[in-house]
């Protein structure tokens, strides 16, 4: 089975995010960049498949970010094939725009099985699985926990998660681009020693595409900082005149009687 896997860089959300001058975007030049945590489950979840039945991985990211780490990475943990698409916009295309830039990328593979993230925290007009399922002309799953191959030829087995927890196994023909929200298991650890072995034996394979020009569907008007919330106290001094407060507190609040 080929199976193609999107990766994509987010800012890390644990440093603060700065509004750029304009009002309307973030300035992302002193941004910190990590792998998006449902690509990484994308990954995660193709090398299982590889390692369960066979075939190869191949992985296709824009460069963005802090792309060639996570690439790297990728690598050393058992990808087959690196794709990387030139991009040189100090912030990321439009959710559409990117779709066919991937698109046109993973047509060139000829995968049996697209794996993207469900979702990405700085997404903004959509998802992006459905749309390069769109513009590829594949049908499309999302929500997906775990895939497994059938016993069927050109076939798996996906187990899709619905809104309360409800999971639903599906059987799904391929070629098929699917939606991952979490693989069998969780990403696998790669050590650092491995990672620096793949650099030096890695090649990336660079394919150009142009980004299409697309209406925004959505527009920002103004980014602002959220307000600093002023109802906190905080409580000082000794452990038994701490509790009485907090007690008295829960009291004050309806929480006690």
């Amino acid at each position: 089975m080929k199976i193609a896997v999107v990766v994509r860089q987010v800012p890390d959300l644990i440093e603060p995010l700065e509004v750029a001058d304009s009002g309307s975007n973030l300035n992302l030049e002193g941004a910190t960049f990590i792998v998006n945590e449902s690509d990484e489950h994308a990954l995660e979840q193709a090398l299982l498949l590889k390692e369960a039945g066979g075939g190869s991985v191949a992985v296709v990211a824009l460069d963005f970010g802090e792309v060639d780490n996570t690439l790297y990475a990728a690598a050393a943990k058992g990808a087959d094939k690196i794709v990387k698409v030139p991009w040189s916009e100090e912030t990321p295309p439009d959710t559409r725009a990117a779709a066919k830039m991937y698109a046109a990328a993973i047509q060139g593979i000829q995968p049996d099985l697209v794996l993207v993230g469900v979702n990405a925290h700085d997404e903004l007009a959509g998802v992006l699985a459905p749309f390069v399922a769109a513009v590829l002309g594949l049908p499309y799953v999302g929500v997906i926990r775990g895939v497994k191959a059938a016993s069927e030829p050109s076939t798996v087995l996906v187990c899709k998660e619905f809104p309360g927890a409800v999971m639903s196994r599906m059987k799904v023909k391929l070629p098929a681009v699917l939606g991952i929200l979490g693989a069998d298991q969780p990403p696998r650890y790669v050590p650092v020693a491995r990672i620096r072995a793949a650099m030096k034996s890695t090649q990336f394979e660079e394919v150009e595409t142009t980004a299409p020009a697309v209406e925004a569907q959505v527009k920002v008007k103004r980014l602002h900082a959220p307000d600093a919330g002023k109802r906190a106290e905080i409580l000082s001094g000794e452990p038994a005149a701490i509790a009485a407060r907090i007690a008295n507190i829960l009291a004050e609040k309806g929480l006690l009687k």
